[in-house]
């Protein structure tokens, strides 16, 4: 099959049966990109998820563009990208057509009520997923706990909290912990 349209198609698949944005995709990009195609590694997958997050822009369409153009350059990222993009945006356009009929329903937003705590499931899982594959143990896990309260609890912009880990995993690997 042709990669550029097998590349859509599972983005497409990944963007449609998604709730919660970016981070809620993240085990199915993982089962199908990693586990099921074996497109990246795993590790691979985690430098991706890094950088997806870095920059700026939506970390889906981020990630997606990473994976196409590792498969196969910029027509390969504008393959997975559009896959990526195209469920949300028809989504939002019916959504767009018929919410003023139905966005006083109480039915609706009992269902909607339902949904936010799985969302919430599916963003904790990969995050958990996330630190075993970054082999965040008790020894550094203070890391990303100090950096999600000081960005939760202080307003610090994520932005200073990479720098000052780059920086910190940079002096530590270069002073502290000379690697093999």
């Amino acid at each position: 099959m042709n990669i550029y349209w097998e590349s859509f198609k599972t983005f497409f698949h990944i963007g449609i049966f998604t709730l919660g944005g970016g981070y809620a995709m993240i085990p199915l990009i993982e089962e199908e990109v990693v586990n099921k195609k074996q497109w990246v590694s795993r590790e691979e997958f985690l430098d991706l998820i890094a950088i997806a997050q870095s920059c700026p822009g939506v970390f889906a369409i981020n990630i997606s563009i990473f994976i196409g153009y590792k498969l196969r350059k910029i027509c390969g990222a504008i393959a997975t990208a559009f896959g990526t993009a195209l469920p949300s945006f028809l989504i939002i356009l019916l959504i767009a057509m018929f919410f003023h009929r139905f966005e006083d329903n109480p039915i609706v937003a009992s269902i909607f009520r339902g949904i936010r705590p799985a969302v919430v499931a599916l963003i904790a899982v990969p995050t958990f997923n996330l630190a075993k594959s970054a082999k965040i143990s008790l020894v550094n896990c203070w890391i990303p706990i100090v950096g999600a309260l000081l960005i939760w609890l202080m307003g610090v912009s994520p932005i200073y909290i990479i720098l000052a880990a780059g920086i910190g995993g940079y002096v530590y690997g270069q002073y502290i912990k000379p690697t093999e």
